[in-house]
C-alpha cells in the first residue's frame, strides 16, 4: 500500500513483510534504504526502478497528486513531453506505459526542421525501419501513470511542504532535516527540479545561463485528423514548433524575446489565435486556443552530480533548452544509469558508486545540451555566411543518409552507437 505522511507526523519506516527465506532480499530491504526527494516524472521513475531491485524507497514530495483522478480526467495538460524510444522502453519496464497507451498519447512518425522560405531536413521513422520516433504525452499523465505503480512496491510518499533546513552525513548514512523532522537513509536522490533545494544545501554549484528568449506554449484544439509529424520552423526571432498530441489537440511552441511574450501572454484566446495565424506556418485545419503559458529558458549544469551520499538526477543535475523535448529523456537516462550502477551494490550510498554514475552520464548530458544550443543559436542567426552554411548543411544532411540516420538513432535512443 501507499503510506502518505503529512509533515506533522513522525518519521519512521513502515514495516515491510517479506519472505524470510530470501536472505539477499532481506539484506536489500533492510539495509538499502533510499529517499527520493521530488515525485515528478524523473523522481517517480527513479523510486520505482530502485524498488524493483528490492530496495526500500521513500519519496518526499510537497505536492501530492491523485493519480486516478488525473488519468480519468478530460482536462488536457499544456505541458507535454516528446518521449523517445529509450524512455518508452523504460516506462514499459516500470509499468507506466501500458496505462498511458489506454490514455491520451500520440505517436509521431516524422520530425521536420526547416527555415521560412528555405531548406528543410526531414527525419522519418521509415528511414530506420521503426514504426514511430516517439510519443507526445502530457506530463501529468506520465507522472500519474508512474504514481499508480507505487502501491505495487510499498513505496511510501511523504507530504512535506517545508523547505529542507539541513543535510547531515556520516560515514554510513545521510539525514534530511525539515524543521523538527528528520529522515535518514543510506542514499538520498535529489529529483527536485532545476531550482533544487538539496543541491543548494549541499553547496553544489552550477554553470549555465538564462537565455534572452522565453517560450510560450499554446494548447489548441485542431479541426483535423490525427497528425503524425512534429515540426520546427526556424525564424530570425526564434523557433516555432508544432507538437501533435492525441487528436483533436496539439501544442504550439513559440520562442521569442521575453518582452514580446510578456506583452502577449495577457491576451485572450481569440487574440492569441490571431497572433498564431500571423506568426506560424499554416496548420492542418482550423483551431481554437484552449490555454497558453509563458516559460523562461535556462541552461544549467551541476558542477558535480554527487556529494557524499547525495546524488542528483534529472533537472536537479541539468536543465536543457527544450527545443527538441529532450529534457525528460535525459532525466530518464539518468534513472537507468543510476539504477544500473546501484543494482548489485552492497552500499547504495557509496560515493565511489555515485561517481561511477556521474562518469556514465555527465559527458552524454553535456553533448546533448551542446547539440541543442548549436541548433538554437545556429539556426536563429541571420548573419549571411552562417545562413549560407546552414543552407548547405541542410542540403548535405538530407542527401547523406547514414549521417542523418545516425543522428536520428541518437535522438530516439540516447545512444551513440
Amino acid at each position: 500500500m501507499i503510506v502518505i505522511y503529512s509533515r506533522t507526523k513522525p518519521a519512521s519506516y513502515g514495516t515491510i513483510k517479506i519472505d524470510s527465506r530470501n536472505n539477499q532480499m532481506m539484506k536489500n530491504m533492510t539495509q538499502n534504504k533510499a529517499i527520493v526527494v521530488g515525485g515528478g516524472m524523473v523522481g517517480a521513475a527513479m523510486a520505482i526502478k530502485l524498488a524493483q531491485q528490492g530496495k526500500s524507497v521513500r519519496i518526499i514530495e510537497k505536492n501530492l497528486i491523485n493519480a486516478a483522478d488525473i488519468l480519468a480526467s478530460d482536462k488536457v495538460d499544456i505541458r507535454v513531453s516528446a518521449i523517445n524510444r529509450f524512455s518508452e522502453n523504460l516506462l514499459d519496464e516500470l509499468g507506466a506505459m501500458p496505462i498511458l497507451r489506454q490514455s491520451r498519447l500520440a505517436p509521431y512518425q516524422q520530425l521536420e526542421a526547416f527555415e521560412r522560405g528555405g531548406d528543410n531536413l526531414l527525419f522519418d521513422c521509415a528511414d530506420i525501419n521503426t514504426s514511430h520516433l516517439g510519443h507526445l504525452i502530457e506530463n501529468n499523465l506520465i507522472q500519474a501513470s508512474l504514481w499508480q505503480q507505487f502501491a505495487h512496491y510499498n513505496i511510501e510518499v511523504i507530504e512535506q511542504s517545508a523547505p529542507v533546513s539541513a543535510i547531515e552525513q556520516s560515514a554510513d548514512s545521510i539525514t534530511l532535516i525539515y524543521g523538527q523532522e528528520r529522515y535518514s537513509a543510506d542514499l538520498v536522490i535529489a529529483a527536485d527540479g532545476g531550482q533544487s533545494q538539496l543541491r543548494t544545501k549541499a553547496n553544489i554549484g552550477v554553470t549555465g545561463w538564462q537565455y534572452q528568449q522565453q517560450c510560450m506554449g499554446v494548447l489548441i484544439k485542431l479541426d483535423a485528423p490525427q497528425q503524425v509529424k512534429t515540426w520546427q520552423q526556424f525564424t530570425p526571432t526564434g523557433p516555432l514548433a508544432f507538437l501533435p498530441m492525441q487528436a483533436p489537440y496539439a501544442n504550439l511552441i513559440w520562442y521569442d524575446d521575453a518582452a514580446t511574450l510578456q506583452s502577449v501572454k495577457g491576451l485572450n484566446s481569440a487574440q492569441i489565435k490571431a497572433q498564431v495565424l500571423s506568426k506560424f506556418p499554416p496548420l492542418a485545419g482550423n483551431f481554437e486556443v484552449q490555454s497558453h503559458a509563458v516559460f523562461p529558458l535556462t541552461r544549467q549544469h551541476a558542477n558535480i552530480y554527487s556529494q557524499g551520499r547525495l546524488v542528483l538526477v534529472g533537472d536537479a543535475a541539468h536543465t536543457i533548452n527544450p527545443l527538441a523535448g529532450q529534457g525528460v529523456n535525459l532525466g530518464f537516462q539518468d534513472v537507468a544509469a543510476l539504477a544500473q550502477v546501484l543494482e548489485n551494490a552492497d552500499d547504495i550510498g557509496c560515493p565511489l558508486k555515485l561517481n561511477e554514475y556521474e562518469r556514465s552520464r555527465r559527458k552524454a548530458n553535456l553533448l546533448m545540451m551542446s547539440m541543442m544550443d548549436a541548433c538554437y543559436f545556429g539556426f536563429s542567426n541571420q548573419v549571411a555566411p552562417l545562413k549560407w552554411a546552414r543552407s548547405q548543411f541542410l542540403k548535405m544532411a538530407n542527401k547523406t543518409g547514414p549521417v542523418k540516420n545516425w543522428v536520428l538513432k541518437y535522438a530516439i535512443s540516447g545512444e551513440l552507437g
